[in-house]
């Protein structure tokens, strides 16, 4: 009896030990098979860094797993002087918009230059002792994300002194996608500063690259990258990022929305900034026959005094809703439609966003999403040309 029952014991734990094992060969076969940013490879860069004095673009996305990169260079001796800021700091620790301070780090020491607010590129005096610079900040793939711009001010101040820059490219969470407006370059800003669609599907070694190549820096310069590519990465690739790439970009949906949901910020809706779910509900005071509701709040280091603060606004909960790929312009303009005050709906910020005028003249002229986004073709077309030029990924 006893030797029956060991039997029947082990028999049934044969195939579930089986089991097991092929989810976990599974699992570690996905990892392989899953993207890897470039500041992971650091075989390959190290090398080129040792005995040169560094300066970094980074972020609190510039991370190899949960450890910084700047801390992991340090830990290797390399000679990092110092460290330029994007917008939200260098721990991502500030509002949209907020004044980033310069100043010292307080956990290295290291002398921090904010490139947010006046100085948005680096001077001759802030390059002048550096040998190279690195750019590693992880992007969401949309034109009007400010890091790109950073990156722009950067190439074209490293260039101007000869310095080379160092991408190491991450995955782009939106990478699959090219749609929206094509910048028009009376309406360059921080913002939108080169002549590309909303959703660009590119990474910013991508990018880089069509900014050298079609000559978009000042005087026509010509920046010295170096570029470390992602491994495993197409761009029809989902990824998901481990890091929020910025205080109101918390998760996976927001990213998503974030192209299309953006542009309420050139309205008076709001985009649930001051509550949990940023960039992932839409609402006002006035649009009382919505359903969802939510209270905006004061929340420092995302969103202080944001937009109806201690107000109940009415609207959408995106979670509880399917949304289409790409851009969708179906919620901007049901707004418009419901909103009682056409006059006050839009605000300025809509063309910088848009990098045009159209799309407001034609949401005001009752143009259909449809209509609207086929006014985009042509542009979208001869953009999708020149980016196949450009591409490190299939």
């Amino acid at each position: 009896m006893i030797r029956t029952a060991n039997y029947n014991f082990i028999s049934k734990l044969i195939p579930l030990c089986a089991l097991f094992f092929m989810i976990l060969i599974n699992a570690c076969v996905a990892q392989q098979n899953s993207p890897i940013p470039a500041a992971y490879q650091t075989e390959e860069y190290l090398p080129y860094l040792k005995g040169k004095s560094v300066g970094m673009v980074v972020n609190q996305t510039s991370t190899i797993d949960q450890t910084h990169l700047v801390d992991t260079l340090r830990s290797h001796d390399i000679n990092i002087i110092k460290v330029f800021a994007p917008e939200h700091g260098f721990r991502g620790e500030a509002d949209a918009g907020a004044k980033i301070k310069s100043g010292f780090d307080e956990k290295t020491g290291l002398p921090i230059i904010s490139l947010y607010g006046k100085n948005k590129k680096p001077s001759n005096e802030q390059l002048k002792d550096l040998d190279v610079v690195i750019f590693d900040i992880q992007d969401v793939g949309v034109r009007f994300y400010t890091y790109i711009s950073t990156m722009h001010y950067v190439m074209e101040a490293c260039a101007e002194n000869n310095i080379p820059l160092l991408i190491l490219d991450r995955p782009n969470p939106n990478g699959m996608y090219i749609d929206g407006p094509i910048l028009e370059m009376e309406h360059l800003s921080f913002v939108g500063i080169h002549p590309i669609p909303i959703l660009h599907g590119l990474t910013v070694a991508e990018l880089a690259q069509m900014i050298n190549g079609e000559k978009w820096l000042k005087n026509e310069v010509q920046c010295e990258l170096k570029i470390i590519e992602n491994k495993n990465y197409s761009h029809s690739d989902s990824y998901s990022l481990p890091i929020k790439p910025s205080p109101n970009l918390p998760n996976d949906l927001s990213i998503a929305l974030y192209p299309s949901l953006c542009l309420f910020e050139g309205t008076a809706i709001s985009v649930g900034r001051g509550t949990e779910k940023p960039f992932q509900q839409i609402g006002h005071p006035l649009l009382q026959d919505f359903k969802h509701t939510f209270t905006p709040i004061s929340m420092p280091g995302s969103s202080t005094h944001p937009p109806f603060e201690d107000q109940k606004c009415y609207g959408i909960d995106f979670e509880t809703k399917d949304f289409e790929e790409g851009i969708s312009l179906k919620y901007l303009i049901d707004f418009y439609k419901a909103f009682p005050d056409k006059n006050e709906y839009f605000n300025s910020f809509l063309t910088k966003l848009a990098g045009t005028e159209s799309l407001r003249q034609q949401i005001e002229a009752g143009f259909s999403e449809e209509e609207i986004k086929m006014s985009w073709q042509a542009g979208l077309e001869e953009y999708k040309e020149m980016r196949n030029g450009y591409l490190l990924y299939k």
